[in-house]
C-alpha cells in the first residue's frame, strides 16, 4: 500500500521507523514545527529528519491546510498513518484514502483520551497502560478499534518507565494493524463511549503539589512527574523544591495538610490529605528534591527542622 504519515516527536518518529520497515510505500510525511513546549521538548526524535535521511518528500504544518490537502491528493495514499499530531485533522484528509485514516494512541482507548494519557493514567492508579490503533472519525481518539496493546502498571514505575515500554509497542502494532487492513482481516470494533475520557494538555499548573490531596496520589504525581518531565513541585520558605523522591508514610500522622511534621526512614514526612485533622491519614515522605538552582539534595538536608509548611504559592 502506498501510506502518508502524520506525526511528531518520538512517538511519529517510531511510526515512521515501522512503515518503513514495513514493505510498504512511504509516500509523504507530514510533521509539526519545532515548539518551546515544555512537554513538547522531550522525546523529541525528529520525524521530518528521520523522512529526510529515507528521501521521503516532508511537509512542515502547524495544523492542515489547502497547500497539504493537494499535496496528499498528489501523493494518492492508500492510507495515512497518524501518531502524536496535535491538531485536528478534518473529514477531507482523514476520509481521503480508501482505507481512511489508521490513528495510534498511546492509551487503552476510550480511556484517556486526548493529551499526556500515560502521565494521567499513573496519577489515578491505573493497573494497565498502552496503545490502540484506531480508524479515525470526527471526534479526537473516538474511532472503531483494530488493536489494543497493553503493559503492567508496577508500584515504583514512573511515567519514564512507561513511555519507554509503550513506544516499543508502537512498530509492532503499526506493522499488525497495516496487515490486518491490507489482506482485508480488519475487524474494527467500536469504542463504548460510556466509558470515555479526554484529558488536557499538561502545564506547568498540574505538576503543583496540592497537599490536600491524599498521599498515595501525591507519591504517584512525583513518579508521573519523572525526569526528563518537569517535576512535581511544592514551596517552602518561599522557595519552589521540586520533589525527586517520595513515598507514603508508615505511620498515620493527623494536622493541617502541608506541614512539615517529623522524620521518618531516610526523609522527612509531609502531613497530606483533605481529612488529616481526623488523624486517619498517611503522609508524604519525601525523601530526595531539586531545588530552583539546580541541586539534587536529601530532603533531611532541606528541611532541617520541623514546623513550617509546605504551599501552592
Amino acid at each position: 500500500m502506498r501510506v502518508a504519515m502524520f506525526g511528531y516527536q518520538t512517538w511519529g518518529h517510531r511510526t515512521l521507523q515501522a512503515l518503513l520497515g514495513s514493505g510498504h510505500d512511504v509516500a509523504l510525511v507530514v510533521t509539526h514545527p519545532k515548539s518551546e513546549h515544555a512537554y513538547e521538548k522531550i522525546w523529541d526524535d525528529s520525524v521530518a529528519g528521520l523522512a529526510a535521511e529515507h528521501g521521503v518528500p516532508v511537509l512542515l504544518r502547524a495544523r492542515p491546510d489547502d497547500e497539504l490537502v493537494t499535496a496528499l491528493k498528489e501523493a494518492e495514499p492508500d492510507i495515512i498513518v497518524a501518531n502524536n499530531w496535535r491538531t485536528w485533522i478534518p473529514p477531507e484528509i482523514f476520509r481521503l484514502p480508501r482505507h481512511g485514516t489508521l490513528n495510534v494512541h498511546d492509551s487503552l482507548l476510550p480511556a484517556y483520551a486526548g493529551f499526556s494519557p500515560l502521565i494521567w493514567a499513573l496519577i489515578n492508579g491505573e493497573e494497565e497502560v498502552g496503545v490502540t490503533a484506531h480508524l479515525m472519525d470526527e471526534e479526537l481518539d473516538a474511532g472503531d478499534i483494530l488493536l489494543q496493546r497493553a503493559v503492567r502498571v508496577g508500584p515504583s514505575d514512573t511515567a519514564t518507565d512507561l513511555f519507554h515500554r509503550t513506544v516499543a509497542l508502537i512498530e509492532p502494532i503499526v506493522r499488525d494493524a497495516l496487515t490486518l487492513i491490507d489482506t482485508g482481516r480488519a475487524v474494527p470494533v467500536p469504542q463504548d463511549r460510556s466509558r470515555a475520557s479526554f484529558f488536557h494538555k499538561r502545564s506547568p499548573e498540574d505538576s503543583r503539589i496540592d497537599w490536600t490531596w491524599p498521599a498515595e496520589d501525591i507519591e504517584r504525581l512525583v513518579r508521573a512527574q519523572s525526569d526528563p518531565y518537569p517535576n512535581a513541585f511544592t514551596f517552602y520558605r518561599g522557595e519552589r523544591v521540586r520533589v525527586l523522591k517520595a513515598s507514603v508514610s508508615e505511620g498515620v500522622y493527623g494536622g493541617t495538610p502541608g506541614r512539615v511534621f517529623i522524620r521518618e526512614g531516610d526523609g522527612v514526612v509531609i502531613v497530606a490529605g483533605a481529612d488529616a485533622r481526623r488523624g486517619r491519614s498517611r503522609g508524604l515522605v519525601i525523601e530526595r528534591v531539586r531545588t530552583d538552582e539546580g541541586a539534587d539534595l536529601p530532603a533531611t538536608e532541606v528541611f532541617r527542622t520541623m514546623g513550617g509548611y509546605l504551599t501552592g504559592r
